[in-house]
């Protein structure tokens, strides 16, 4: 079984597009020259140290082994994983060439990359255990997912999209060096120990709301929400709906523009035939906007579907619905608060992580 390896393009998203267009992952690092020639580790610490001499031990150390990863470890036929920010999708595709410099074809921070052969470019973050999700939510930009079967696993989500889970065996993991060398290699082949708090909390609070509320409970909650921005909402009950779950307007007996109605899927992943039905009944009532909330996202030839509706109809994913909770919040009725308890912190923003 091959190698899998996790590479982000930019903490914001800002290179997924161009990553996926052009067939690579990576970027960043814009302050470092072509790698082709470093041909150990310590040529890379070298040039990191010279590239950034006021860094700490720390950086400077997590820094070399990430770039270490990317010129040496990932080569052509291992999985290459990319978390989505502009999507809060997934892409999984194979590396077909290792270590690729730029140069001054592109911008600076999209010069250090692998090629990669994307084979699937939408999976939704649901569709990954919380265990996994936890791993790939490190902080790092390069990084080798190996605990609780992580390669295995990743292999299935490519080959299914479905993620079997860990099994029963466990391995031991070897005891970390507190060598230089060692210490450089954990950081990229222990991404837990460098989490993403802001990710896992988000993908915490997904699996939360997955498990609370299932089904017609989901209705109930984007009925909150949708109370909450300013709607007066009429929900249908359990059991057949007509393609309605929400009815919704503007003004204090609802019936204000623009009306809205809204159909609520928390299973696996919405098909076209949904969608043409949401269509149907808005011009059979007469609504102006629709809301579809996929909770598993939308099959492609769903998305093809809604590819000239996004003046009529809105598509909330779970991370859309994630956002909405998240922005309502404080204006949601007590019982949902309740069962959905939520803290707001904050955190030290560590340039290092």
């Amino acid at each position: 079984m091959s190698t899998a390896w996790v590479v982000r393009s930019g903490r914001s998203g800002e290179r997924d597009q161009w990553a996926l267009d052009n067939g690579v992952s990576g970027g960043g690092w814009r302050e470092l020259p072509d790698l082709s020639a470093c041909t150990t580790k310590d040529a890379i610490s070298a040039l990191v140290s010279a590239s950034f001499p006021g860094g700490s031990d720390g950086m400077r150390a997590n820094y070399t082994g990430q770039l270490w990863a990317l010129r040496h470890r990932i080569t052509a036929g291992d999985l290459l994983v990319m978390p989505l920010k502009t999507t809060k999708r997934i892409a999984i595709g194979r590396v077909t060439k290792g270590y690729h410099f730029l140069g001054d074809e592109v911008e600076a921070d999209r010069r250090h990359v692998v090629k990669v052969d994307w084979l699937v470019t939408d999976l939704p973050r649901t569709a990954v255990k919380q265990d996994l999700l936890f791993t790939l939510g490190s902080a790092m930009s390069v990084f080798a997912p190996s605990k609780n079967h992580a390669v295995r696993r990743l292999e299935a989500l490519l080959k299914t999209g479905i993620d079997p889970g860990s099994v029963a065996a466990t391995t031991t993991a070897a005891p970390v060096s507190t060598s230089n060398d060692h210490a450089q290699l954990a950081s990229v082949d222990e991404p837990e120990l460098a989490a993403d708090i802001e990710q896992v909390a988000l993908d915490r609070i997904t699996g939360r709301i997955a498990e609370d509320f299932a089904g017609h409970d989901l209705a109930t909650l984007i009925t909150a929400i949708l109370t909450a921005e300013g709607y007066v909402c009429v929900q249908a009950p359990p059991g057949p709906d007509g393609g309605i779950d929400i009815t919704a307007g503007r003004g204090p007996l609802g019936l204000d523009s623009p009306r809205l109605l809204t159909q609520v899927k928390s299973g696996s992943q919405v098909g076209s035939p949904i969608v043409t039905q949401l269509h149907g009944v808005m011009t059979t009532h007469g609504a102006e906007q629709g809301l579809l909330v996929a909770w598993g996202g939308l099959s492609k030839p769903a998305r093809d579907v809604m590819k000239n509706q996004h003046l009529r109809v809105r598509v909330w994913e779970a991370a859309d619905v994630v956002d909405a909770v998240l922005r309502t919040y404080s204006r949601l009725p007590a019982d949902i608060r309740t069962k959905l308890p939520l803290k707001l912190i904050w955190v030290l923003g560590d340039g290092d992580a």
